[in-house]
C-alpha cells in the first residue's frame, strides 16, 4: 500500500502536508476511528471508512478501533437538528458486541486495536473532568455548524451534547492517536481532538474525513433510521436485492468508495449494479455468495418465482384472517400495516393479489403467499 494510496478517496486531510510528512518519518502511526454502538448493525456507509482504517492496517500501520460505549450515552450531534434520545446501557452493550464482530468483515482481527472508551471515562475524576472542559470554549463549540443551525432555530442544544466532542477528542489523548478517521461530517470532532491533545500535552492527530456514502436512495446518506441501508450482516440475497435499487446515477460512486481497486466496468447500468451486488455479498459471505445471491435474484425478479426455500407454514382449517397471519408469518409489523399492504395491493397467492382481510384456509393450501418483494410463506392446512 503506497502513501499515495493511503491518501486516496480523502475529503480533507488536515493540517495540509503534515499526514505526507508523518508517513515519510517510517514509524507505524497509531490510525484511530471511533464508532458509537446507537444500533445493533452496521452498513455499508461505515464500510467505506473502515475500508480505509483496513488499508492503513495494510501498510503496517496500527488500526485502532474505538468502540463509544461512553459516547454512545450523549449521542453524536453531528447532522442532528434535534437531541439524541438517550440509550439504555445494556443496549450499547450488545450493540457494541454486534459492531466489533461486523467490523472484522473488513478489519483484521489479529492485526487491530479494539478499546471501549469506558475504560477511561467510567471511573474518570471531576478533576480531569474539569481540565477536559477547560480545553475548550463555549464560544468554539457553539460555532459548530449543527449547533449553529439549532441556536438560530431557536431549538434546545444539551449541555451533555457540548460535552460530546470533547469526549470524542479525549479518546484521542488517551490513545496517543497520530490520525483519526471520519466522515465529512466529523470534521469539527477530529479538529478539537487535535487542540485537546495538545491541552493534554500530546503530539495533535491528523484529521482524515472520507465522503459519506449516499443510501440506496441516491438521495440521503446512508442510515438505518430511513431505511435506505445495505446491511453488512445482511444475508447475501438481501444485499444484492438492495444494490440492485440504488439509481443508475449512483452506481460509480459505490464503486469508487467501496471497492476502489476493482476496476469498475463499463457497460448498461444494469450489468454494473449486477456486479457491485455480487461484489458487496462475496466481500462479506464468502466467494460463492455473489453468484448464489444473483440466481436468487433473478428466480424472484426475472422469472417471477419464489425461492427455492420458502418456509411453510401450518394454518388450521376454516377462516384466516390474512392481517394475523402476515404479522404472525410474514413478518409484517402490525395488523395496521398488513391491511394496508392488502389494500395496496402488496399481496398475493400464487400470483394473485390477495385483497380480502378474511379469507377460507382451503383457498391459501399448497399456495405461496408474497407480501412486498421479497417475503415469502408456502401454507399448509393442519391435517
Amino acid at each position: 500500500m503506497s502513501p499515495h494510496d493511503l491518501l486516496a478517496r480523502a475529503v480533507d486531510i488536515q493540517p495540509p502536508g503534515e499526514l505526507e510528512r508523518r508517513l515519510g518519518e517510517g514509524t507505524p502511526l497509531r490510525v484511530k476511528l471511533g464508532v458509537d454502538p446507537t444500533a445493533p448493525d452496521i452498513h455499508l456507509g461505515h464500510a467505506v471508512v473502515l475500508g480505509k482504517l483496513r488499508e492503513f492496517q495494510d501498510a503496517g500501520h496500527t488500526a485502532v478501533l474505538v468502540i463509544g460505549d461512553w459516547t454512545a450515552r450523549v449521542g453524536d450531534p453531528s447532522g442532528r437538528s434535534s437531541t439524541r434520545p438517550m440509550l439504555a446501557a445494556e443496549d450499547i452493550d450488545a450493540h457494541a458486541r454486534t459492531y466489533q464482530e461486523q467490523a472484522f468483515a473488513i478489519l483484521d482481527p489479529e492485526r487491530t486495536e479494539v478499546r471501549r472508551n469506558g475504560e477511561w471515562f467510567a471511573d474518570m475524576g471531576l478533576e480531569t473532568v474539569f481540565g477536559l472542559a477547560g480545553s475548550a470554549t463555549v464560544n468554539q463549540l457553539l460555532r459548530r455548524r449543527d449547533f449553529a443551525g439549532r441556536m438560530d432555530a431557536d431549538r434546545p442544544i444539551s449541555v451533555l451534547e457540548l460535552l460530546y466532542p470533547l469526549m470524542q477528542a479525549y479518546d484521542s489523548v488517551m490513545l496517543d492517536a497520530d490520525v483519526e478517521l471520519g466522515g465529512t461530517d466529523q470534521l469539527f470532532n477530529l479538529m478539537l481532538g487535535r487542540e485537546v491533545q495538545q491541552a493534554f500535552g500530546r503530539r495533535p492527530q491528523v484529521a482524515m474525513t472520507l465522503p459519506i456514502l449516499p443510501g440506496t436512495d441516491g438521495v440521503r446518506r446512508m442510515s438505518k433510521s430511513t431505511g435506505n441501508y445495505v446491511g453488512v450482516a445482511e444475508p447475501p440475497e438481501e444485499q444484492f436485492g438492495k444494490v440492485m435499487s440504488i439509481p443508475d446515477t449512483q452506481v460509480q460512486e459505490f464503486y469508487d468508495l467501496l471497492f476502489p481497486f476493482e476496476p469498475s466496468p463499463s457497460g448498461h447500468p444494469n450489468d454494473r449494479k449486477r456486479r457491485l451486488g455480487r461484489l458487496v455479498a462475496e466481500r462479506f459471505h464468502g466467494p460463492a455468495a455473489g453468484a448464489v445471491a444473483e440466481a436468487h435474484f433473478d428466480r424472484l425478479f426475472r422469472d417471477h418465482l419464489p425461492p427455492d426455500d420458502v418456509p411453510e407454514v401450518v394454518i388450521h382449517p376454516g377462516p384466516v384472517h390474512m392481517p394475523a397471519l402476515l404479522v404472525d408469518h410474514l413478518g409484517v409489523a402490525s395488523r395496521s400495516e398488513a391491511r394496508r399492504l392488502l389494500e395496496q395491493g402488496g399481496v398475493s397467492s400464487d400470483g394473485e393479489v390477495v385483497a380480502a382481510t378474511d379469507i377460507d384456509a382451503a383457498a391459501l393450501d399448497g399456495t405461496v403467499v408474497r407480501v412486498g418483494k421479497r417475503r415469502f410463506a408456502r401454507i399448509r392446512i393442519q391435517l
